[in-house]
């Protein structure tokens, strides 16, 4: 099991950017691809972002491609998420989660695969 806990989030008006942090503690992060999702009221959690266990793999959900990166420093056991040209609709809590996993290039991209939680960051874009 890994714990993790988000930082980053916060108020910004449309077209600005936050970067997300979430630092894990626990077992061998490097182990472990990384996701973000994020939920926002009376909606189900969707996929945002994954970056494999080396980082050589990224996977983006269609509203974020283009203006969201993710990242991560294995040595700092913390995974990022850039977001740029933020828009309303972007305003959801926004969620780390860890995926044990043998292949190092394999991004999940379903809420089932992932066995470990932070607690959530919100993010506000107002217009």
């Amino acid at each position: 099991q890994v714990q993790l806990v988000e930082f980053g989030g916060g108020l910004v008006q449309v077209g600005g950017s936050l970067r997300l942090s979430c630092a894990a503690s626990g077992r061998t992060f490097s182990h472990y691809a990384m996701g973000w999702f994020r939920q926002a009221p009376g909606r189900e959690r969707e996929f945002v972002a994954g970056i494999s266990r080396t980082g050589s793999n990224t996977v983006y959900s269609d509203s974020a491609k283009g203006r969201f990166t993710v990242s991560r420093d294995n040595a700092k056991a913390t995974v990022y998420l850039q977001m740029n040209s933020l828009k309303p609709e972007d305003t959801a809590v926004y969620y780390c989660a860890a995926c044990w996993i043998s292949l190092t290039i394999v991004v999940p991209t379903d809420v089932s695969s992932y066995d470990d939680w932070g607690q959530g960051t919100q993010v506000t874009v107002s217009s």
